[in-house]
């Protein structure tokens, strides 16, 4: 059986997720969220914040990224992004497909910062040009990084003064904020931001997002986007079931810092081996090996091939709660014996 190093939403749920959904089977419940169920989810979600929350839930990733976006902007305006930002690389052009567009920045870390918001806002500055209006953020980035509280807050600050929205796509949310780097806590990621979403599907969920704003402006309305864009689950209890487990005992931040373990222990092999890589504080690792090494791993793992460089490329290992140490010793030994 191949181990699977490939992404992290590979297995089915959680059991404590699977054992919920077989609790209430028998259960009948109000349809679109507006069940006993959706309500104790968001109940548990708002004891991690210290102000008042508004949460609105959804199946995907992608869908989220796109009703956000839409709802908050004008035809007219525009979502500033890193270039190696999700909504740029990874959807299908679903952002533009709603009419707006993609300021992209380019990064070497696939991480941008005030300067950068700075500097793009001077390029934007008449008609003939659309109005820059959202700072979008990835947390974690689509690169293994993360975004510390001096960083946020600077960011924040800027949005602030030049009038523009913080979006922060949480799809990976949970390791950045379990990693052993992160000064940042859940609460802070709301004060420090306009609008985030807390993503399950790639932290032990079998499908999900909570979307998360302070503002109930922001807030209002909202369904009528969600709807509009194919969003609203009629069973929106699946969605509801989700949240209440991994905000029950803690499961989200456990699953989170277990992926976040097994990255380590894949890390600290990596360097007794000598491969010469740069570690991120998260579940994605990123090694550059021959096409021959990468040929021979692929007989017994599943990873992606994140980039082609001639002779050599670039595969990205994703590491998570249910990968054990001998799977991740096994990939090692193997990588050992083929250098």
């Amino acid at each position: 059986m191949m181990i699977n190093f490939r992404n992290d939403y590979n297995d089915i749920a959680h059991e404590a997720i699977l054992d919920l959904l077989l609790e209430v089977k028998d259960q009948s419940n109000i349809g679109y969220g507006e069940d006993v169920i959706t309500d104790k989810a968001k109940q548990l979600l708002q004891t991690h914040f210290d102000h008042k929350i508004y949460t609105s839930f959804m199946v995907g990733g992608t869908i989220t990224n796109k009703t956000v976006i839409s709802h908050l902007l004008k035809p007219y305006e525009a979502v500033i992004s890193a270039s190696t930002g999700h909504i740029d690389v990874h959807e299908t052009g679903a952002i533009e497909q709603t009419g707006h567009k993609i300021i992209t920045i380019d990064s070497v870390d696939g991480k941008i910062n005030a300067s950068d918001v700075k500097r793009t806002l001077e390029q934007f500055q008449d008609f003939h040009r659309v109005i820059p209006k959202m700072i979008y953020l990835s947390n974690a980035t689509e690169t293994g990084l993360i975004y510390n509280k001096s960083e946020l807050i600077e960011l924040y600050t800027v949005a602030k003064q030049n009038d523009l929205i913080l979006f922060i796509d949480g799809a990976r949310l949970g390791v950045a904020l379990t990693s052993k780097e992160s000064d940042l806590t859940l609460n802070e990621i709301s004060l420090y931001s306009d609008i985030f979403y807390i993503g399950g599907t790639k932290n032990g969920a079998m499908l999900g997002e909570a979307i998360i704003t302070k503002h109930e402006a922001m807030h209002n309305n909202l369904t009528y986007s969600i709807k509009q864009n194919s969003g609203l689950l009629a069973k929106g209890f699946i969605l509801g079931i989700q949240f209440q487990a991994l905000f029950t005992n803690n499961l989200f931040f456990e699953i989170a810092s277990k992926a976040n373990q097994n990255a380590n222990i894949l890390v600290e092999g990596l360097k007794q081996l000598r491969i010469d890589f740069k570690p991120t504080p998260t579940n994605q690792q990123f090694l550059r090996l021959k096409k021959s090494i990468v040929d021979s791993l692929k007989k017994n793992y599943q990873f992606e091939i994140w980039a082609d460089h001639d002779a050599e490329q670039t595969i990205r290992l994703v590491t998570t709660y249910r990968r054990n140490e001998a799977e991740i010793q096994s990939f090692l030994r193997d990588l050992s014996k083929l250098i």
